[in-house]
């Protein structure tokens, strides 16, 4: 390992562990403001589904896009975590049998194999709610303006035309295989778009030009093609002690996937094409996008 990536690792794990404390302070006993009770076993699946280790990749993307522009660090942190949340429930509603019927996750028990069904689907819920909780919370030292774009932004990348539906579009697709543009938009939507938020809050965050919000929203949209092809190559070559979950599970159940589709060799080339694509729409702000080209790197060559 090069000392360019054992620097850029190290950095991640360092965020890691900052979206770590704070989601732990959110996930505390004590009840807020207009909160009645938190019930303990709902919270305990909560911070199962949440307090799980990982590599934060998605806080990260917000705090340093957000550094690049400008904007609040503690903000960022905060609204790093309220996106965690929203991926983590998303982790938890679609290991459940009825979606994608996983036992493992981050090589531990899932939600609902650890509790019970009905509180994996309430954690999920709970998790869902509490994101916009913390953007709209006054802890968040953001304009209000800026809250409500963040919102608005996050429910339209989390919801029925994003995370939600390309769940619901993969469900569909073990009964009947999508063409190429089929495969492309459900990935887009379940995976890519939390990531092409997670690169657009912070220019949100910072109020800054519409020219640099759309730069870091196709960053994000370049490297959310990259995380889901790294992801399906993976599904591929990786085993599951290496993952931390189940693999070969798309092509167990017919799902199509472009690697399938086009080979190792495409998706390697069409991986470092991206990464150059990602750098290039970041090659106007010097040297502070290093950290966010290096996150493109590292995106397309993670091992797990």
């Amino acid at each position: 390992m090069d000392s360019t990536i054992s620097s850029f690792e190290h950095h991640l794990r360092d965020n890691a562990g900052k979206v770590e404390a704070v989601l732990s302070r959110l996930l505390a006993d004590a009840r807020l403001n207009d909160e009645i009770a938190r019930p303990a076993r709902l919270l305990e699946a909560m911070r199962h589904g949440v307090l799980n280790g990982g590599k934060r990749l998605r806080p990260f993307l917000v705090m340093e896009t957000a550094a690049l522009l400008g904007g609040n660090a503690d903000a960022a942190l905060r609204i790093g975590a309220a996106l965690e949340c929203v991926h983590c429930y998303s982790l938890v509603h679609d290991d459940l049998p009825a979606m994608d019927d996983d036992d493992l996750r981050r090589g531990q028990p899932t939600v609902h194999i650890a509790f019970d069904y009905a509180t994996a689907i309430l954690a999920g819920d709970s998790l869902l709610t509490y994101a916009f909780d913390i953007i709209a919370a006054p802890e968040t030292d953001l304009p209000a303006d800026r809250k409500m774009e963040l919102v608005l932004a996050l429910s339209r990348a989390a919801g029925i035309g994003g995370m939600a539906g390309g769940q619901a579009l993969d469900l569909a697709a073990e009964k009947v295989t999508p063409d190429e543009q089929g495969i492309t938009t459900l990935q887009a939507m379940k995976t890519g778009a939390l990531i092409r938020f997670a690169c657009e809050a912070g220019a949100i965050m910072a109020g800054a030009s519409a020219g640099d919000r759309q730069r870091l929203r196709s960053f994000g949209e370049k490297i959310g093609l990259a995380f889901q092809l790294a992801d399906d190559l993976l599904d591929l070559t990786a085993d599951a002690a290496t993952m931390g979950k189940a693999t070969g599970k798309d092509a167990a159940r017919g799902k199509g996937t472009l690697v399938a589709l086009h080979g190792r060799e495409w998706a390697e080339t069409t991986l470092a094409r991206l990464v150059s694509e990602a750098a290039g729409l970041l090659s106007g702000y010097g040297d502070k996008a290093d950290v966010l080209v290096e996150t493109a790197r590292f995106v397309a060559n993670r091992k797990n």
